[in-house]
């Protein structure tokens, strides 16, 4: 059965081609649908990028099959196995970004970029929507907005007043752009994420009672972000929140008020970020990061998973823990922390 690419069929001659790829086995070999290597069938078309999988090449059903060009000296003995299996090894450079490339041609065929405004959907007059721009059913699309060319407004996605949406932008279903802000070209927001909503700034009176402090700041978001479902990022008091070009901010995600995350950094879900804090380049903040406010991470750093950042980070590295810390350090506190029990025992016994 071939269930997700649904009549698309390739063999593996035409994959080759498409990757550069060099065939061994059965060029004719036919697949149309992706597996893991440990579950693959037939129809599968899966991938090794890592040498402990290439076991699996004796053993796999799966009809096609990309191998990291790089593990050949290790693959000689496998591959010659293949030969009279009816399936193909395509070795390739890099077998994860290779099929990457195939998924996002299959992409393009099974969700095939849209033209023309639904109705209803509502556009404030005055807006100039591209030609090859595509507005979904029940969208809005508020005063003074402009729109790139090619720009994708699923259904019931909302554009606030004074917004700027870059080309070739896709804003899916429910996603949500307050008022003033930006978006840049070829950014990807998906269902439920929430630019531009109030940062969350209260004062307290003499009595206690909070106050709401306006948040009259934007949000700016450049190029090639990619935004998850359900992630918001905040709306600056005065000035800007920013996350820069090619930043990727995985679902459930909050960045708040005047937050800047830099450029080709990754925030994986559920983190955290408090107000006014600056995340460098190139970081990866791994799921449940905790980011305190007023403080800085610098550029290339790796922050392990649930770990807490009370303070600035000033050094590349990867840390763990909470509060974090250097990760080699913090191996060795966790190591000491297992002995407590037993050193607490043998105190009393003295």
């Amino acid at each position: 059965m071939c269930a997700n690419w649904n009549i698309m069929e390739f063999s593996a001659q035409q994959i080759a081609m498409m990757l550069g790829g060099e065939i061994v086995g059965n060029a004719d070999a036919k697949v149309c649908d992706v597996a893991p290597i440990e579950q693959a069938q037939a129809q599968h078309l899966s991938f090794i990028t890592d040498e402990k999988y290439l076991p699996f090449l004796q053993s796999t059903l799966a009809g096609v099959v990309l191998v990291t060009k790089s593990l050949m000296a290790n693959i000689d003995s496998s591959l010659a196995g293949v030969q009279n299996t009816g399936r193909a090894v395509i070795l390739v450079e890099n077998a994860r970004g290779a099929i990457a490339q195939l998924l996002q041609s299959v992409a393009e065929v099974l969700n095939p970029r849209r033209k023309g405004i639904e109705q209803p959907a509502y556009i404030a007059e005055g807006v100039m929507v591209p030609e090859d721009a595509y507005i979904g059913a029940f969208a809005y699309i508020g005063k003074n907005v402009r729109l790139g060319k090619g720009v994708q407004i699923y259904p019931q996605a909302y554009v606030g007043d004074n917004v700027v949406i870059g080309d070739n932008t896709i804003l899916y279903a429910g996603a949500k752009v307050y008022y003033n802000c930006r978006v840049g070209n070829n950014c990807i927001l998906h269902s439920g994420c929430v630019i531009g909503a109030d940062g969350f700034g209260f004062e307290p009176d003499a009595k206690g009672y909070y106050h709401k402090v306006p948040q009259i700041g934007i949000v700016v978001i450049e190029d090639d972000v990619e935004i998850g479902a359900n992630t918001t990022v905040d709306r600056a008091m005065m000035g800007e929140t920013r996350v820069h070009r090619n930043a990727k901010i995985d679902n459930l995600v909050q960045v708040a008020h005047n937050v800047r995350v830099g450029e080709s950094t990754v925030l994986c879900s559920q983190v955290g970020i408090a107000g006014s804090s600056t995340v460098g380049s190139h970081c990866t903040l791994t799921g449940q990061v905790g980011v305190g406010g007023h403080l800085e991470i610098a550029d290339n750093c790796i922050i392990g998973a649930q770990s807490g950042v009370p303070s600035s980070i000033t050094k590349p590295g990867m840390y763990l823990g909470s509060p974090a810390m250097d990760a080699g350090l913090c191996r060795r506190v966790y190591a000491a922390m297992r002995k407590l029990p037993d050193m607490y025992r043998k105190a009393h016994k003295s």
